[in-house]
C-alpha cells in the first residue's frame, strides 16, 4: 500500500503517524523529537509539564509555561526540520497562558481537547504570520460542526485538521462512562460521520481539513484500514510508551508490560471525566474508599473539585511518571496489554510502516460501517 504524507496547515509529515500527547511527563522532548526525526509528528504534552522545575510546588503555572518553552526548544534542536506539536487541554486553568507560550516558542501544531477550544484562533491572532496549525481533538461529528461554525463565523478560520479520538483511547475520554461500558460508539462509524460533517466546510473554503483518528490504533494494518476509510492519518499514544525514548520512568513502562487485558479498566477521574487506566493497588484503594478528599496543591484543572475528590490526579500521575506506582497509576489505551517489550522509536515506526505497506484490506460499503 502507498504510504501517504500528512499535511496539516503548512506542515507536511513524511508519514501519516502522530505520536499522541501524554501528559505529566510521559511525552516530552525526548519522545517527541524521536518521532519527528522519523518523519512523523511528535507531541509534547503541556499538562503539568513543569513538574520537574524547582519552583513547581510554589508556582506551578509559571513553571509550566517556562518548561513548555524549554521542551519545545529541546525537541526542535534534536529533530531539526521535524514537526513538533503540543497538546494543551482546554480544561486546564492556565490554558490560554500555555497556548500563548506554545505560540511564542514556535510550536508547529497545537492540539487541543478535553473541552471545545472555541477561542483558540483568537489567541493565534496575537501572533501575525504565525505558522502554528490549530487542531481540535473531538469525539463526535457534532463537536466538529460546532467548531467549524464558530471558528468560521467569529474568526474566519477553519481548523487545520481534527483529531477524532474514539472510545478505545487511554487517559481522559470524551464519552459518558455508561456509553463506554455498553460499547455504544465505534471509531469507524464516528469517522464516517465526522467526514460527512466537515466536508461541506472544506469544500466551501477550498481547503483540505484532514481527519486523524485515535484510540485503539495499534498495528500497520490498523493504520491502513483507517486510511482506506478516509482518514488522513492516525494518532498513537500507548504504543509509544514502551519505547526507549519515552520520557517516563522505566517502572512506568514496565507497568504497561505487566498489564493483562483484564487490568485495563475505566476509572472516574477527579476532573469529572471517565478515563482508561491500568488497575493497580492505588486504584483499588480508591475503589475501596480508602482515599479521602484533599487540599488542592496545583489548581490545574477547572473542573476538579478537591473537596469531593479522593486524590489529586496531577500528584498521582507525577508519582507514576517517576516510577512510584504505589502512590499513582498509569493511563493506558485499550491495547496496552499487547505490549511485550521496550523498543526504540525507530524500530516501532519501521514495524508499523512495514505492516502498512503490505496490508491488503477490503473496506465495506459506508452503510455497513456501523456494523463493524
Amino acid at each position: 500500500m502507498f504510504i501517504p504524507k500528512l499535511k496539516i496547515g503548512v506542515h507536511e509529515a513524511e508519514i501519516p503517524i502522530i505520536q499522541g500527547g501524554m501528559g505529566v511527563g510521559i511525552s516530552l522532548h525526548s519522545l517527541a523529537s524521536a518521532v519527528a526525526h522519523m518523519g512523523g509528528i511528535g507531541i509534547i504534552a503541556a499538562a503539568a509539564v513543569g513538574f520537574l522545575e524547582p519552583d513547581f510546588d510554589k508556582h506551578p503555572q509559571l513553571a509550566n509555561r517556562r518548561a513548555l518553552k524549554k521542551e519545545i526548544a529541546l525537541a526542535c534542536q534534536l529533530a531539526p526540520g521535524g514537526i513538533i506539536g503540543v497538546n494543551i487541554m482546554v480544561a486546564m486553568t492556565d490554558y490560554e497562558d500555555l497556548v500563548t507560550a506554545a505560540l511564542e516558542a514556535g510550536a508547529d501544531i497545537i492540539f487541543s481537547g478535553a473541552g471545545l477550544p472555541l477561542s483558540l484562533p483568537k489567541l493565534k491572532q496575537n501572533f501575525p504570520g504565525s505558522k502554528t496549525a490549530l487542531v481540535p481533538i473531538i469525539s463526535s461529528a457534532r463537536a466538529a460542526t460546532l467548531l467549524c461554525k464558530k471558528w468560521l463565523h467569529t474568526y474566519n478560520y477553519l481548523p487545520d485538521a481534527f483529531v477524532l479520538e474514539g472510545p478505545k483511547a487511554g487517559g481522559h475520554l470524551g464519552f459518558h462512562l455508561e456509553d463506554l461500558i455498553v460499547k455504544k460508539y465505534h471509531l469507524e462509524q464516528l469517522l464516517f460521520e465526522v467526514i460527512k460533517a466537515v466536508t461541506p466546510y472544506a469544500q466551501k473554503a477550498g481547503k483540505s481539513i484532514p481527519i486523524i483518528v485515535a484510540g485503539g490504533v495499534y498495528t500497520g494494518e490498523d493504520i491502513a484500514r483507517f486510511l482506506m476509510l478516509g482518514a488522513s492519518g492516525v494518532q498513537m499514544a500507548t504504543r509509544f510508551v514502551v519505547t526507549e525514548e519515552c520520557d517516563a520512568s522505566e517502572e512506568f513502562k514496565k507497568e504497561h508490560l505487566r498489564a493483562k487485558k483484564e487490568d485495563i479498566v475505566f476509572i472516574k477521574s477527579p476532573v469529572g471525566l471517565p478515563g482508561r487506566a491500568i488497575r493497580n493497588k492505588f486504584l483499588e484503594a480508591v475503589e475501596r474508599g480508602e482515599k479521602v478528599p484533599f487540599k488542592c496543591p496545583y489548581h490545574c484543572i477547572k473542573t476538579c473539585k478537591p473537596q469531593k475528590s479522593p486524590y489529586c490526579i496531577s500528584l498521582a500521575l507525577i508519582n507514576a511518571q517517576k516510577g512510584n506506582l504505589d502512590e499513582g497509576f498509569a493511563f493506558a489505551g485499550s491495547n496496552a496489554f499487547r505490549s511485550k517489550k521496550i523498543v526504540k522509536v525507530k524500530e516501532l515506526i519501521e514495524e508499523l510502516l512495514e505492516g502498512l505497506k503490505h496490508t491488503r484490506i477490503n473496506i465495506p460499503p459506508k452503510g455497513m460501517i456501523s456494523s463493524l
